[in-house]
């Protein structure tokens, strides 16, 4: 599995993987045209989206509407370690969600391959060539 990373100019990098181009630049106050999400950003929202993902497959399987569900993510940085320190993900749920279901909706969620990926990182292999 390869993904391709470029740089198309400016401050854009762009990484071509399964047929998408996922398309990042730097916002204008870092010397970007803000013209896609930083980099950062796209990883943020795969935790919050990878997750979503997830709740709606339970959904999903259980005929269960998913409209009015929404997934609300908060950061906590540490200013010390200059690096975010909690993620928090609050699952709202409209009043028709079905109460028998609440804590396995939260518990699918935390099933997310993304946070599993960062709770068990992969080993990093950077070089030349």
């Amino acid at each position: 599995m390869e993904m391709k990373i470029y740089f198309p100019g400016g401050k854009k990098v762009y990484a071509d993987y399964n047929d998408f181009t996922h398309k990042t630049d730097q916002p204008v106050m870092a010397k970007g045209e803000g013209t896609a999400p930083a980099p950062f950003d796209l990883f943020l929202a795969s935790i919050g989206t990878c997750a979503g993902i997830y709740v709606l497959g339970f959904c999903q399987q259980r005929g269960i509407d998913a409209a009015g569900i929404e997934l609300i993510q908060g950061i906590e940085f540490d200013p010390a370690k200059r690096m975010i320190a909690k993620i928090n993900l609050e699952i709202k749920l409209p009043d028709s969600f079905p109460e028998k279901y609440k804590n396995a909706v939260v518990h699918t969620a935390g099933l997310c391959a993304v946070k599993k990926h960062l709770e068990n990182p992969p080993e990093f292999n950077v070089y030349t060539s």
